[in-house]
């Protein structure tokens, strides 16, 4: 148990972030599953769509340091292959 004040404090900002980051990483994880979701569906236009909006949140969650910025180019890389196997 922390003894001293900026030790508390310290557990109540990791406890603050941990949450802000536990959000991020899901809002990511939605909007990769729902571009997989329009793409086994077979639309392109809405496979288009949510590859923006996906690609979108996965640069706003590296650039916050949630992820580490190879992981996002990672992730982003390979949405971009299932577009381009689903149009091609």
């Amino acid at each position: 148990m922390a003894n001293s004040k900026s030790a508390k404090k310290r557990i109540r900002v990791s406890e603050k972030r941990t949450a802000i980051n536990k959000n991020r990483k899901s809002q990511l994880k939605t909007a990769v599953k729902r571009f997989e979701e329009a793409v086994e569906a077979g639309n392109v236009e809405a496979a288009k769509e949510k590859l923006n909006t996906a690609k979108k949140i996965i640069d706003k969650t590296a650039a916050k340091g949630t992820i580490h910025k190879n992981n996002a180019a990672r992730k982003k890389s390979k949405l971009d292959k299932l577009f381009n196997d689903l149009t091609a």
